[in-house]
């Protein structure tokens, strides 16, 4: 199955929430009117697009349809596909323009962080990359266990230490380590919840610090995984982490798992952070480069 295939199957969930319902509004409807506008943002309210970002899309949808004077149900349902489209963007590709680049990946527990790193990893072992993973979760009970297995599932070296170490201890060690046994790629795994935020802020800086020290001038990607079926909380997660860190993009796990996939549209529309990748389902190959039209797409077909 290709992954568009998969893509289909994993958003299925999310189109019988509420796209699926655009298509068959739209057949029912001869002219657009008021009443269509009305029921299309039930339907995107319901998908948890958010009220905001409706507003938003329907104002652009109005705009267009003005504009380029459409009478018919189904154009109008072409240029809203157009729209979602854009207001995503497209997913920008991964900064890993030096040897080593460093992916720091951060998340709260239980989004699916681990396993996204695996995956990501998986993605640049087969694009040929020497990729090598760094146990900085040291907090969480068999955190470091947990990405151990999945260190050897996927074939990458992992580097770590005992549970309760020092995370920067963590990072440093395994900078250099990337150095000497010149890795492409450092992925960096972090812990999902210490004590309260200034201690999750103050971690995370102490990182980018060992970071920056060692390896000044590398390309660095900052990714925050969230899961997909926490609707709006991810919106809020996103914030929060947004305020410590220098997110580069994020990654949507989970999307296989809820009717609340329109949230993609919200998160971008809040935040302008771009969606680089997303995940449909547990196998280690479900995690794929995000593509905005192929997402709005497998929602439509």
């Amino acid at each position: 199955m290709g992954f568009f295939e998969k893509m289909k199957a994993g958003l299925q969930k999310t189109k019988e929430a509420g796209f699926k319902q655009v298509s068959s509004l739209c057949s029912r409807y001869t002219a657009i009117d008021g009443e269509l506008y009305d029921e299309l943002e039930e339907i995107l309210i319901t998908a948890d697009v958010g009220v905001g970002t409706t507003e938003e899309i329907l104002d652009r949808l109005r705009d267009t349809v003005k504009a380029q004077k459409i009478t018919e149900p189904e154009d109008a349902r072409q240029a809203l596909m157009k729209i979602l489209a854009e207001m995503i963007g497209e997913g920008e590709p991964l900064n890993l323009s030096t040897t080593p680049s460093v992916i720091l990946v951060i998340g709260v527990n239980g989004v699916g962080k681990t396993t996204s790193i695996a995956k990501i990893a998986n993605i640049l072992k087969k694009d040929g990359k020497k990729v090598m993973i760094a146990a900085a979760d040291t907090f969480r009970a068999a955190a470091i266990d947990q990405i151990a297995v999945w260190a050897d599932r996927v074939g990458v070296e992992l580097i770590k230490q005992n549970e309760g170490s020092d995370p920067a201890a963590v990072v440093y060690d395994a900078v250099n380590a990337a150095k000497t046994r010149h890795a492409d790629v450092l992925i960096v795994d972090t812990a999902g919840r210490l004590h309260n935020k200034k201690n999750l802020m103050d971690e995370l800086a102490k990182i980018n610090r060992v970071i920056s020290r060692e390896l000044p001038n590398a390309a660095r990607e900052t990714l925050l995984v969230l899961d997909a079926t926490t609707g709006q909380n991810a919106v809020i997660q996103a914030k929060e982490f947004k305020t410590a860190a220098d997110i580069t993009g994020l990654i949507l796990s989970k999307l296989d798992g809820t009717a609340k996939g329109g949230i993609v549209f919200s998160i971008k529309e809040e935040l302008d952070i771009p969606v680089k990748f997303v995940c449909v389902g547990e196998h280690v190959d479900d995690l794929q480069p995000f593509v905005a039209e192929d997402f709005v797409r497998a929602l439509f077909e």
